[in-house]
């Protein structure tokens, strides 16, 4: 029998019990979509990952107190570095600025503080203030969509200029027009220059929502830049090529800057692009296990439920397997027919499934998370409940290429 006459007859087969069929779907499509869920959840977080390393600069570095993937392993590793690292200052930017030879930029930034901005009546409290040298805007690929971002001069000078995000540009100005406008910041009022073009949310936390301030002014207008206002650097290579010598030669310069001995380890933290993503591809790697294991146990039940759908299916057609063996159906036929079948209500659960995963992406992502449905996420979810429709179809398939086509044909 041609494969076309065998689906043919499983597809018939299928829609003479639309309903049974449709609830005997129900644990594939949840299986599958779950499955889909998470893998485009997953998918689309490290996507959001690499698009920020790579806005900015995959061969740029952090120079800051603590170093994530070393410091914060558990609490005792906590405890010593708070007691062993020291915040940065701005003479180890300058000495860094004055001695790097592989370094191609380097720029200083400082970690925000919330504060309330005003604009006659209209008031945004806890906006997310902090401060920057001007080569920052390059260092970090910036999209300025207004305006300009800060001027070397005007953090010389600790001028009172404000480069903003769109949210704010949007709330304090919602005619337009910010550039060269008034705003009030802790009582204390800044020209702005500059707006950022719109990004959106991430995790349902707007990225819109900040102020950036000239260095200088910050630490002259917020008090020092320590603790929860402390310093950090950014830095790029020269070349893509000497990106891990320029790394290497950061920590050099900034050991002999704290003149620590041999033995004794950095006081200070490095963080490259290729530590960020190799911590988020440990972490996440055990998460994507983890998370598979409840869409794995649904598909398993989806699978035991065509199981045992195929065999009442089997019983209830003894007669008609009778039938066509009497007129010439090999076992081979009865068993591709059968199997064929359960494949079949597998696949077209998958395919609900991938649909409503679908669905559930788009909805994520337009409220909360970013997602990515890719082809891998649809032809493996595909594949384990075509997979899972072999298997649970073989049985079945099996018995009823068995039956004695004389017994069969007795059956009522």
């Amino acid at each position: 029998m041609k494969f076309i006459e065998t689906l043919k007859l499983a597809v018939a087969a299928i829609w003479a019990h639309k309903l049974r069929s449709a609830l005997t779907l129900l644990g594939m499509i949840v299986g599958v979509t779950a499955f889909v869920v998470v893998v485009s959840l997953i998918e689309g977080f490290n996507r959001y990952v690499d698009e920020k390393i790579a806005g900015i600069g995959a061969k740029s570095f952090t120079i800051q107190r603590f170093n994530p993937l070393e410091d914060f392993k558990d609490t005792d590793t906590i405890a010593a570095a708070q007691r062993r690292n020291k915040d940065l200052t701005l003479d180890d930017y300058n000495y860094l600025r004055e001695r790097a030879s592989l370094i191609g930029k380097i720029g200083a930034k400082a970690r925000g503080t919330p504060s309330d901005v005003k604009r006659g009546n209209e008031l945004i409290e806890d906006v997310f203030v902090s401060g920057a040298t001007a080569n920052c805007v390059e260092i970090e690929n910036r999209d300025v969509a207004e305006g300009r971002f800060i001027a070397e001069p005007e953090n010389d000078n600790a001028a009172r200029v404000a480069y903003i995000g769109a949210d704010i540009a949007n709330k304090l100005f919602p005619g337009g027009n910010s550039v060269g406008q008034e705003i009030a910041v802790r009582g204390l009022p800044y020209r702005v220059i500059g707006v950022e073009a719109a990004k959106g949310t991430v995790f349902g936390i707007p990225q819109d929502s900040f102020i950036i301030l000239p260095l200088k002014t910050y630490a002259v207008n917020y008090g020092g830049l320590l603790r929860q206002r402390s310093l950090y650097f950014i830095a790029t290579s020269r070349t893509d090529d000497s990106f891990n010598d320029a790394v290497e030669e950061s920590r050099f310069l900034m050991r002999a800057r704290r003149k620590l001995q041999p033995n004794e380890k950095d006081n200070f933290g490095i963080v490259t692009p290729d530590a960020i993503t190799g911590l988020r591809d440990r972490i996440f790697g055990t998460i994507f296990i983890v998370a598979m294991l409840v869409p794995g146990i649904a598909l398993i039940v989806g699978a035991i439920v065509i199981m045992n759908i195929m065999l009442v299916s089997v019983t209830e057609r003894t007669k008609e397997i009778g039938i066509r063996k009497s007129l010439g159906a090999r076992q081979l036929d009865i068993l591709k027919q059968f199997l064929v079948e359960a494949v079949s209500l597998a696949i077209l659960g998958g395919a609900v499934g991938i649909f409503l995963a679908w669905v559930v992406g788009k909805v994520v992502t337009a409220t909360f998370f970013p997602t990515y449905l890719s082809l891998f996420a649809i032809m493996g979810a595909l594949a384990a409940s075509g997979g899972a429709g072999v298997v649970s179809g073989i049985f079945p398939a099996w018995k009823a290429a068995r039956l004695d086509p004389i017994e069969a044909l007795r059956a009522d």
